[in-house]
């Protein structure tokens, strides 16, 4: 089970006893090509982890695989590649709810941890979500709502998505 595919060159990086699931909103064409998670260039990610004390290091995109070592996992929400997430549409999120349940019911996580508020708010429904804790499990993982670390979220800097994604980890403990 440690590795299903999400996405054409994308799988995802699952296994048993993970602390965290992060799960991005959908993979980016280069990284689907690639076959690695987070790719891009502007994408804060790896560097966001290691700041909020996730890993000891800085990790590559290459080295996503290496995630497992430190109890998280990596998914997306929607398997179909893009240049941009504003190119899922809600009814995409919304659909593929029903598989993400059943991928983390497998795994078996402690908590998802949704990158962005888009795909959580369609595949509950909710109109309104807020950052951080959820009070609803999803997929039998307790929920946490995260900024997304592209470099199109200009909302955020580097240390304020590092601040956010230190919260989750501070929850963890």
């Amino acid at each position: 089970m440690s590795h299903s595919t999400t996405a054409p060159g994308l799988p995802d990086i699952l296994g048993p006893g993970l602390q965290v699931v992060f799960c991005g909103l959908n993979p980016g064409v280069d990284a689907a090509v690639a076959g690695h998670h987070f790719l891009g260039r502007g994408n804060r990610f790896w560097t966001v982890l290691h700041l909020a004390g996730f890993t000891p290091h800085q990790l590559a995109p290459q080295d996503d695989r290496s995630v497992l070592e430190f109890g998280l996992g990596l998914t997306a929400a929607v398997a179909r590649p893009t240049q941009r997430a504003d190119q899922v549409g809600t009814n995409e999120f919304a659909q593929a709810a029903t598989g993400l349940q059943q991928k983390l019911a497998l795994a078996q996580p402690q908590w998802i941890a949704f990158l962005g508020k888009a795909a959580y708010a369609a595949m509950t429904g909710k109109r309104r979500v807020d950052w951080g804790e959820q009070a609803e499990r999803f997929g039998g993982a307790r929920a946490w709502i995260l900024p997304n670390p592209s470099g199109l979220n200009r909302g955020y800097s580097t240390k304020r998505l590092a601040e956010a994604y230190a919260e989750l980890r501070r929850a963890l403990a």
